[in-house]
């Protein structure tokens, strides 16, 4: 399996503006959001690019992008119709080949030295099947994600074979049907915000968006029923995932870039002068 394309899905009225958001990322260099994602995708071997964005984002993000622009195709979502619905507008784009699909709100810190989208790529080339990645998620949490479950595969600490998916459930759902054995209580395999993905799952997005009951369709409507058509496996990756969308989501994510790069003392300094000045009062008016 050959992935050399991929989309990224920022169409989401309360998320297109997430990756016009500048931070700084390891290197100590400011960049935009969508600089960081796209560097991501670009040091995984991938030579073209998607984003699906609103009507009439196309200007700001291409300025957003840098000196990345040439890498990327905008592709316009009409109308919110969801995220599955996102992903259908990459099909032409995709013509039929696996690709990597990452989520705009969401920034990548690898705990290895390559890159989370590498690890997931080589992953799926070795398999030759669609990959999820995966992070042990906080049943506090989940309503965030997507989170599957499965078996792990012998010899393989960090890779599952998926047997179920269920779009952000309740953690009573997940304790009822989504606990995989070897994570600690309490925890599920959330979805990444990463994943490789086969033709068969845009086919089966497209047939369930086409039902005359059909709600929006979700990735993880679509990965629940490619379970049953092709092989589908779960990687947890090794690193952490920060989702720019949340409370302080931003925050944290210049936290752990700053802390795990090339300014950390001056940070770590900062935040120690900012807590033993709270601590003495001095930051009351």
């Amino acid at each position: 399996m050959l992935v050399k394309k991929a989309v990224v899905t920022s169409a989401a009225p309360n998320q297109n503006t997430l990756p016009l958001q500048r931070l700084v990322d390891r290197d100590g260099c400011e960049k935009t959001a969508l600089q960081m994602i796209v560097e991501e995708v670009e040091a995984a071997g991938v030579e073209e690019i998607a984003v699906i964005i609103q009507p009439g984002d196309a200007a700001a993000y291409a300025k957003a992008a840098g000196a990345h622009l040439g890498l990327l195709r905008f592709i316009e979502q009409p109308a919110p119709l969801g995220y599955g619905d996102a992903l259908l507008r990459a099909q032409e784009f995709t013509a039929g080949e696996p690709f990597l699909h990452l989520v705009g709100d969401h920034l990548y810190l690898s705990g290895d030295q390559r890159r989370c989208a590498q690890q997931l790529i080589e992953v799926a080339t070795e398999f030759d099947c669609a990959v999820s990645a995966v992070q042990a998620t906080r049943e506090n949490r989940l309503p965030l994600f997507g989170v599957v479950s499965g078996t792990h595969l012998p010899r393989r600490d960090r890779l599952y074979e998926i047997t179920r998916a269920i779009e952000k459930p309740t953690p009573t759902q997940a304790e009822q049907e989504l606990l995989t054995a070897g994570l600690r209580a309490g925890y599920y395999l959330g979805f990444f915000g990463m994943h490789v993905l086969t033709p068969a799952v845009l086919d089966i997005l497209a047939e369930l968006q086409a039902r005359p009951d059909s709600s929006s369709p979700t990735l993880s409507d679509a990965v629940s029923h490619l379970i049953n058509r092709e092989r589908y496996l779960a990687l947890s990756i090794d690193g952490t995932r920060y989702n720019i969308g949340v409370k302080y989501g931003l925050l944290i994510a210049q936290l752990a870039f700053g802390l795990a790069g090339a300014d950390r003392d001056q940070i770590l300094t900062e935040l120690l002068e900012l807590m033993a000045t709270r601590q003495m009062g001095g930051g009351h008016a």
